[in-house]
């Protein structure tokens, strides 16, 4: 049996179930939801998934037959396949509530399709769940370091550098082209076997299902281009003219990544001071691995010398900061600034007024990474010093506003 690797966001879960009556766990196929509630979960708490042809019918028919069958508490698995049980769960939660019984914790929830669950939920639930975002295995949990959020501060990395594990580039190029799947992580299966099965059932059972993806061949074309650009700008008219698709289903489809979590998009920052700001989005493969797997890498040494080796770093970064702010359960107020001089910041951190510049770089000693950080005092905000997230070896000031962070803390 796989090794289980404790997952950062069962303690936020674990709190959560004190105080509401729903909790739901939403997030890409494969990742781990399933797995970690199981782990988590007592004796009598009750299991069914709708992936099962009868509980499902069951579900639709007769939910409230449905919740007489399994009993309280329970653990729903795959709840986006029948979205009209959001309903009756709202029924039984305002029902307990009105009887003044303590329902905290007594449905959990899991689904790979957060864009059919949210308009469900935003519906009936509002108020009476806690949402969980959960991505792939962090390289702090496969590490089996304590759960920290991640923040720029400098004293804040300081703590992080405690428990933190030094890597070579090698070695982070091969935590970025295995990805942090937790049958990859866990196990020795074949990585290319593992990745074509799990884009087969991706394209299959939850693309297939949507009314507005007929042409699934198009849109693993689409899947495969957009693998390519990952750490780049979207672009729609670019995007609709490289694949001959239209600009509407160029948008339609990469929402359709982002609310299944296969991509993260990174919002610009933007500020009534200024209109010399880019307005265009930046978008990250949440899994590396599947991103070089549909680019066809063949291994972890030809990624990490290969023309996308810069973007695949960053991508690695950006969802490593991710991954730390979804296991906290905190939105990710996070940013980038590029405006029309094409002056650019990797990330932006903010906090209140407080504004943290980060850099990402390859390199373990980069030149001027901070060349760009003084565009920032035209908005009138506290900005931080600034990170430069990269080889470095230690935690170490570049100079006066600026410090060097090893990678190996994320």
């Amino acid at each position: 049996m796989p090794e289980y690797i404790n997952r950062h966001m069962e303690e936020q879960i674990t709190r959560m179930s004190e105080y509401y009556p729903v909790i739901m766990v939403c997030g890409q196929r494969q990742v781990g939801k399933s797995t970690m509630l199981h782990h988590m979960m007592k004796e009598d708490r009750k299991y069914v998934t709708l992936d099962d042809r009868n509980a499902r019918r069951l579900a639709e028919n007769d939910p409230g037959l449905f919740f007489e069958t399994y009993g309280f508490p329970v653990l729903i698995d795959e709840v986006q396949r029948v979205p009209s049980i959001f309903l009756e769960i709202k029924r039984i939660v305002d029902e307990k509530i009105l009887a003044g019984e303590n329902f905290n914790g007594m449905i959990w929830l899991t689904g790979s399709q957060k864009f059919q669950m949210m308009k469900g939920i935003s519906e009936s639930l509002s108020g009476r769940v806690a949402i969980f975002e959960m991505s792939g295995i962090s390289c702090a949990e496969a590490e089996n370091r304590p759960s920290s959020l991640f923040h720029p501060s400098v004293d804040s990395l300081r703590e992080r550098m405690k428990t933190s594990i030094p890597k070579n580039i090698n070695e982070i190029f091969e935590r970025i082209f295995r990805g942090g799947m937790p049958k990859l992580i866990t196990t020795d299966l074949d990585r290319d076997r593992y990745f074509m099965d799990y884009v087969n059932t991706y394209l299959e059972r939850d693309i297939h299902l949507m009314e507005n993806v007929d042409k699934l061949n198009e849109f693993y074309d689409f899947l495969v281009y957009m693998a390519a650009r990952t750490s780049q700008e979207l672009n729609y008219s670019e995007i609709s003219k490289e694949l001959g698709i239209s600009v509407p289903t160029a948008k339609g489809w990469t929402t359709i990544l982002e609310r299944s979590g296969i991509i993260y998009i990174l919002r610009p920052y933007y500020n009534n001071i200024t209109n010399r700001l880019v307005k265009t989005p930046k978008m990250y493969f949440m899994d590396t691995g599947l991103a070089a797997y549909l680019c066809r890498w063949p291994n972890a040494e030809t990624l990490a010398n290969g023309a996308m080796s810069g973007a695949y770093f960053e991508t690695y970064v950006i969802t490593e900061i991710v991954k730390s702010y979804y296991n906290a359960g905190k939105k990710a107020d996070l940013y980038y600034y590029r405006d029309i001089d094409r002056k650019e910041i990797d990330l932006l951190i903010t906090e209140g007024n407080k504004i943290y510049p980060v850099e990402i770089k390859k390199s373990k000693n980069p030149a001027r990474p901070d060349k760009n950080f003084s565009v920032l005092e035209k908005f009138k905000m506290d900005i931080q010093k600034g990170i430069i997230l990269c080889m470095s070896d230690e935690l170490i000031p570049l100079n006066r506003e600026t410090w060097l962070c090893p990678v190996s803390c994320l």
